[in-house]
Formats: structure tokens, C-alpha cells, sequence
């Protein structure tokens, strides 16, 4: 990676300088885990980090810099939501299959990247154009393959031609993406995590297919 890291005022970073830079990501990851992100601070990102608040400047211009930089990188991942579809079959058994498995990978996701993406959320409930982007980028990453699946189903003849598969995938996924920041709620109301799964796989294979899942 030397060459491409670079500091705040242009220079180049050396791997050194690069372990420092991704320690202070990882630490600020850490860190938002456990506090929210308005209350994360440069000194005690730095402090946790076992260095000083100068050095977090040489590499960020301050923490929303960073928090992006973390979302960035979450965001280049988001790719996975789309490789569970590659290929997959949304017919008989196959298809029951495919929507479990869509959405197991959907929800461990979010699981894993819970805290950035509330930070993601947040920034792009303000406004702020490079978290939506960012929020975009990653909602993409599995509305784009759900709804050539879609597509591809009413190629078939499989799928109504009356519906539209940009309009029922992005529902899907924002119901996904919805569900994951209610789960405390979900317990509330007496939903184990171990049944919650299989009945948000059946709304999305409903959501698809049209039909009920052949198990």
C-alpha cells in the first residue's frame, strides 16, 4: 500500500506511518461500539491509539473525517451482499434456499458493522451528502443483483410483468435494513432472534417470487 496512503498535508505515508493510521481507525471502530459518536473525542481516540492528538491530525483532518474513511472501507465490503445471489436459483427448494441465505448475509452485515452504519444513518438523516452516498452504496449492493432476480423471474413468465423489481427490491432491503436497528424492539415483543430470521427469509422469497416458499 505505500504510495497510496497519504497524509493530511499530501506526503506520502510509510508503512510505519500506515500501521499508525490504521491503528487509529481501528481504535475509533472500537470506540464506537461502546460510545455514541458525538461523544468520541481526537485525544481519546489518540490516547487509545497509545499516541497523541497531533498524530491523529497528520492523517485526519478530525474524527467525522475519520468515521468516513472507517464507512469507506465498510462500504467496499458491501459487495458480499450481492455474491450470495450470483447464480442462485429462486425455484422450488433452491429458492427457499437462496432467500435464507440472502438474508443471513444481509443480517450479519449489519450485525458486524452495527455501529458505523448507525453513524452512516445518522449523517445522511442530517443531509450530509457523503453519508448518503455512502448509505446508497451499500443498500445497492443488494437491491441491484434482488432485482435482476426479479427481472430475470418475469423473463420467465415466473413473475407478474405488472410489477416493478426496482420498486419491491429496494422495499425488501430497506425492511432489512430496518428490521436490524429494531431488534431490541423485536425481543420486546417476544420474537426470539432464532425465529426472526427465517420469517424475514419468507417475506423476502414472497417479495420476490410472488408465491410461498417450497420448503
Amino acid at each position: 500500500m505505500t504510495g497510496q496512503v497519504r497524509t493530511v498535508d499530501g506526503r506520502v505515508a510509510g508503512r510505519r506511518g500506515q500501521a499508525t493510521r490504521q491503528k487509529l481507525l481501528d481504535c475509533l471502530s472500537e470506540m464506537l461500539n461502546s460510545s455514541p459518536y458525538r461523544d468520541v473525542k481526537v485525544i481519546d481516540v489518540a490516547r487509545k491509539a497509545g499516541t497523541s492528538p497531533a498524530t491523529f491530525y497528520q492523517y485526519f483532518p478530525d474524527v467525522e473525517g475519520a468515521v468516513l474513511e472507517i464507512a469507506e472501507q465498510m462500504a467496499s465490503e458491501s459487495g458480499s451482499l450481492s455474491e450470495v445471489l450470483e447464480g442462485r436459483s429462486w425455484v422450488g427448494k433452491a429458492g427457499w434456499q437462496t432467500a435464507q441465505d440472502f438474508v443471513d448475509d444481509f443480517l450479519d452485515f449489519w450485525k458486524k458493522n452495527d455501529a458505523i452504519l448507525r453513524v452512516v444513518d445518522l449523517g445522511a438523516a442530517e443531509g450530509d451528502k457523503r453519508f448518503a452516498k455512502l448509505r446508497l452504496k451499500i443498500l445497492n449492493s443488494a437491491t441491484t443483483p434482488l432485482t435482476g432476480s426479479i427481472k430475470e423471474l418475469q423473463a420467465k413468465g415466473r413473475v407478474d410483468k405488472d410489477i416493478n423489481p426496482a420498486a419491491v427490491s429496494g422495499a425488501l432491503v430497506v425492511m432489512l435494513s430496518g428490521v436490524t436497528s429494531q431488534l431490541k424492539g423485536f425481543q420486546t415483543w417476544g420474537v426470539k432472534q432464532a425465529d426472526l430470521r427465517p420469517n424475514l427469509a419468507q417475506l423476502v422469497h414472497l417479495g420476490v417470487t410472488g408465491k410461498k416458499p417450497t420448503k
